[in-house]
């Protein structure tokens, strides 16, 4: 026999051997109940690990959004409605024999006339931008290949062109005085240049100046930033329309909508709109923003960006090219600008103090 702490000696057993028997497999644990769902949202979906997982916002609003369909019904049968009083209202006012019905078709009547004249004037202000830039056409052609008898033809329609101007009828006197004395290819232009172009210029100048003035004063005292956005985008828009009949375009709204087009392909094809050499040097120069406010170098800001609006308008809208005059130059306009802005500021220390 063997004693108790002598260890058992390894065996060999035949694994067909009846006396065996094999014990049990041990119980798997019971898994734990899933959480109660509830009942407002149906039954809870099980997770892929077993775990409970939450409802997505779409299955919680589930179902049709009747709330936008009446909010979107409303709105239609109000804008219906609407047409039909108004279309019911003009047919009844119409058909009436009585005061109503003649005040009615006044009314209409001068509707349509006015739709008719804005329409008319549409009209005649693009086929204006259109002689004048024939014209510019045709002058620069006449410069380039030095024919007098298509400069002469070409200073007679700018002459007709600005005929209706009092403010140069002195110049127009003077061209028809020494127009017969020229005989030099490119002299009569720069004749009228000198005499018809070069005071539109120094108008142009003053107008630009103003606009960006007012640029600049509104940027700096609005007190929301849409507003002083909106003031830029109009004042810009004014200012075009009025230099473009400064030189005899006379846009109306389509008419200025299209040379905004124009001057703004002319800004990016001549450099983009960002600021210049210039205009960086003149804020590094004069140290702006250092020396004013914030909102006041944001308004001296967008009020080079206005010149350099106008000054790119005038490039597009001039019925010939810089001859014998002096450019209207961005840096000129920029330096001017700057100089009022502080002495404004100047002026404004000195009377708090």
């Amino acid at each position: 026999m063997t004693s108790a702490s002598e260890p058992r000696r390894p065996r060999a057993f035949a694994l067909d051997d009846p006396t065996l028997v094999a014990a049990p497999p041990p119980p798997e644990p019971e898994p734990d109940p899933p959480p109660a769902a509830d009942p407002g949202l149906g039954a809870a979906p099980a997770a892929e690990d077993g775990g409970y997982a939450l409802p997505s916002r779409a299955e919680i609003a589930q179902g049709f959004r009747w709330g936008q369909l009446l909010v979107s019904a409303a709105l239609g049968l109000a804008t219906l409605a609407a047409g039909i009083w108004f279309t019911r209202f003009v047919s009844v006012a119409l058909a009436r024999d009585d005061l109503l019905g003649w005040i009615a078709w006044g009314l209409a009547v001068l509707m349509a006339v006015a739709a008719g004249v804005l329409i008319l004037r549409e009209l005649i202000g693009l086929l204006r931008l259109s002689r004048l830039g024939g014209l510019r056409h045709d002058i620069a052609r006449a410069l380039t290949e030095h024919d007098l008898a298509l400069e002469r033809r070409t200073v007679d329609r700018l002459a007709g062109l600005l005929a209706d101007r009092p403010e140069l009828r002195w110049g127009q006197d003077r061209l028809k005085e020494h127009a017969g004395d020229v005989r030099d290819p490119g002299a009569l232009m720069r004749l009228a240049e000198r005499e018809l172009i070069a005071p539109l210029d120094a108008a142009a100048r003053r107008l630009i100046l103003k606009s960006a003035k007012r640029v600049s004063m509104v940027t700096a005292i609005s007190p929301m930033a849409w507003i002083g956005m909106l003031f830029v985008l109009l004042e810009n828009l004014r200012m075009l329309r009025a230099l473009a009949a400064l030189y005899g375009g006379r846009p109306g709204l389509f008419g200025g909508l299209r040379l905004a087009r124009l001057v703004v392909t002319h800004i990016i094809a001549s450099g983009g709109i960002a600021l210049t050499e210039d205009l960086v040097g003149q804020f590094l120069g004069q140290d702006l923003l250092r020396r004013v406010s914030r909102r006041l170098g944001e308004g001296a800001f967008n009020g080079s960006l206005t010149a350099r609006v106008g000054v790119a308008t005038i490039e597009v809208i001039r019925p010939m090219p810089f001859l014998d005059a002096a450019p209207v130059r961005l840096r000129d306009l920029v330096g001017e600008l700057f100089r009022r802005r502080k002495g404004e500021t100047a002026s404004a220390g000195s009377s708090h103090r």
